[in-house]
């Protein structure tokens, strides 16, 4: 049957398959953290009740905005930098759909299974910051500008966490490719007991910790919004765009949200993957997208959470969590690990 399909669809058709689910994935995770989360949970935990009047129980409230905010006026400020203003939110929106195209949801269903995958995933997540950049500097508003110039400083500085711990899972797993590290914890053992594998977020629990924070810092969401501070900088690099272009930063917001906590689940909590499945079976593509999309869930409630918690840091608290903790911290973590590693091989 398989050779059947291979003979009757061209090559360049399954790469078409695979972006239109990649293209479905974001916008549907978006929507779904910003009501599950944004709207609905954190407002029962403050005592609200949120939307409630667009569709069941309010279900319906982010397809309103979205449809509200197509109908709005494209308006450009007049000194802008035209086709740079314009392209700054697709760029901001192209770097969270290159992130999905190397996380896998089940044996086969990845649509790129690069050997360095999570090198990839890092390196165009940190896109972003050019088109933010883009954002303040073509919006020819000075409250944009140092909204960009903010992120950029902000997203520099906790590339660097960020990507230290993942690099102690790197050195447990031996690979950097998400579908083998899926396996390394799937395949592995606590003190030589396998009923659960082995969870990364047990060895490298610091290492998860210090993920967190930087992917909420990357996601300029509080504790760490000083890129968009309304009662500073009134939205910051984002100030000038109406309509669907706002729409477009909104999308890319929770999709990216969407992407760090796909991220964090495949590193830390053994991806698509079931404690006592079995990774070749078939059945794996069906339970497996499942299986992933509610390890992402949890780790979304903890990024929300946190959001909706603690109050902004200042730009020097901010700098400080950073270079004099968050960085020094993994150092150490990954030293451990890599001593950890070889003493055991």
């Amino acid at each position: 049957m398989n050779a059947v399909l291979a003979l009757e669809l061209p090559w360049w058709s399954f790469t078409i398959i695979k972006a239109v689910v990649v293209l479905a994935v974001v916008p549907t995770g978006a929507l779904v953290l910003g009501y599950v989360f944004l709207l609905k949970m954190m407002s029962h935990m403050q005592s609200r009740l949120g939307p409630m009047e667009a569709g069941p129980h309010g279900t319906l409230q982010l397809v309103a905005d979205g449809v509200k905010f197509l109908q709005k006026e494209d308006i450009m400020p007049e000194g802008a930098d035209r086709r740079v203003f314009a392209l700054a939110p697709a760029v901001v929106l192209v770097s969270t759909f290159l992130v999905f195209i190397v996380i896998p949801a089940g044996p086969k269903l990845v649509v790129e299974n690069l050997n360095m995958g999570i090198f990839y995933a890092l390196a165009v997540s940190s896109l972003s910051v050019i088109g933010v950049l883009m954002a303040g500097w073509a919006s020819a508003n000075k409250f944009a500008l140092l909204g960009g110039l903010r992120a950029a400083a902000q997203l520099i500085a906790y590339e660097l966490p960020l990507l230290l711990a993942v690099v102690g899972v790197v050195i447990q797993a031996g690979t950097l490719s998400l579908q083998g590290i899926v396996a390394a914890q799937s395949n592995g053992s606590i003190f030589g007991w396998g009923g659960i594998g082995l969870p990364f977020i047990i060895p490298q629990f610091i290492g998860f910790v210090i993920f967190m924070i930087a992917a909420q810092a990357e996601l300029t969401q509080p504790p760490f919004d000083m890129p968009v501070a309304e009662s500073e900088l009134v939205s910051g690099y984002m100030v000038e765009y109406t309509g669907f272009r706002f729409l477009f930063f909104f999308i890319g917001e929770f999709g990216t949200a969407f992407a760090f906590a796909a991220i964090a689940a495949t590193l830390f909590l053994g991806g698509w993957t079931l404690p006592w499945g079995d990774m070749s079976a078939g059945y794996m593509n069906v339970v497996g997208p499942i299986v992933l999309f509610a390890k992402i869930m949890l780790v979304a409630f903890l990024i929300f959470w946190a959001r909706f918690t603690y109050p902004r840091f200042r730009e020097d608290q901010l700098q400080a969590i950073a270079w004099k903790y968050l960085i020094p911290i993994a150092l150490g973590n990954i030293l451990v690990t890599g001593a950890i590693v070889a003493w055991v091989r």
